[in-house]
């Protein structure tokens, strides 16, 4: 399962990398221009479900009673240690985010997806840290 979470943060770093290219994009550029905006929303749902992935599998790692909502995956690494609490509250509404993407998608509002491509993308990576952290004390 170890290896099933590198892979998976090695597939985050890459969605990541498309997310910053998007960022050159202004809001209007965005608003206005639909295949540009259906790759900003793509990346950042993969991305998000990324995430929650690894939440899943280190929670099964750790034999940690599972969540019953994809909100309460970040919540749950923060309670265990996995990540610092405070990150994770800042976090899960990074979820319900991904649930407008995949199930909402005519209603997604181009502020809120323009507010977390500038801003979400730097959680993504310090997510990747701590993770990245908890694995290698795990190893030890």
């Amino acid at each position: 399962m170890r290896q099933e979470v590198i892979d998976k943060l090695e597939l985050l770093e890459g969605y990541i990398a498309v997310l910053k290219d998007l960022q050159q994009y202004s809001f209007e550029e965005i608003e206005k221009n639909y295949v540009l905006r259906g790759a900003v929303e793509r990346y950042l749902q993969i991305s998000l479900e990324c995430m929650l992935d690894i939440g899943e599998i280190i929670i099964s790692m750790e034999k940690i009673k599972r969540p019953q909502s994809y909100k309460e995956v970040f919540r749950t690494l923060g309670e265990n240690g996995i990540l610092p609490e405070s990150f994770a509250r800042k976090i899960e509404p990074a979820a319900g985010f991904r649930n407008i993407l995949v199930h909402m998608y005519a209603k997604v509002e181009v502020d809120k997806l323009y507010e977390n491509l500038q801003n979400g993308v730097k959680d993504m990576e310090v997510f990747i840290e701590y993770v990245a952290r908890f694995l290698a004390e795990k190893k030890d």
